[in-house]
């Protein structure tokens, strides 16, 4: 029989299990949820094409030659000074690719990329299989 004299007890474990699950699914929908506003643009007066600046690429292979391109330079050295020469006909916002051999030795790409931020570009990639 009830006691009027005893508190009730209220058992809440059931309602906070309900809320963490709700809340775990919640942040794991949140991130996904794009949110998209469609848009008509004006159609311009006149349609020029912009050029797309040629990117360059950089190749590092395992025996410590580097590719500009299409010039081959058998030393870092060599590479640098004629970088520094042509680094004036590009613009600064160039990308530049560099892809080199999974066997060299890791300074190597750190000395291209020194050279590369030395001359002010700054899009630089390293290209990955």
């Amino acid at each position: 029989m009830f006691d009027w004299d005893d508190s009730p007890d209220l058992n809440i474990t059931p309602l906070v299990d309900v809320m963490l699950v709700l809340m775990a699914i919640l942040m794991i929908t949140a991130p996904s949820i794009h949110f998209e506003e469609k848009i008509e643009l004006p159609k311009g007066s006149q349609s020029t094409q912009i050029s797309k600046a040629k990117p360059l690429d950089i190749k590092i292979t395992k025996e410590g030659s580097v590719y500009l391109n299409s010039e081959k330079f058998s030393t870092f050295e060599d590479f640098a000074n004629h970088f520094v020469l042509k680094s004036g006909e590009y613009k600064k916002d160039t990308f530049i690719s560099i892809a080199a051999d999974e066997g060299i030795d890791y300074g190597q790409v750190i000395e291209v990329l020194s050279e590369i931020k030395k001359q002010g570009f700054s899009k630089v990639s390293l290209i990955t299989q």
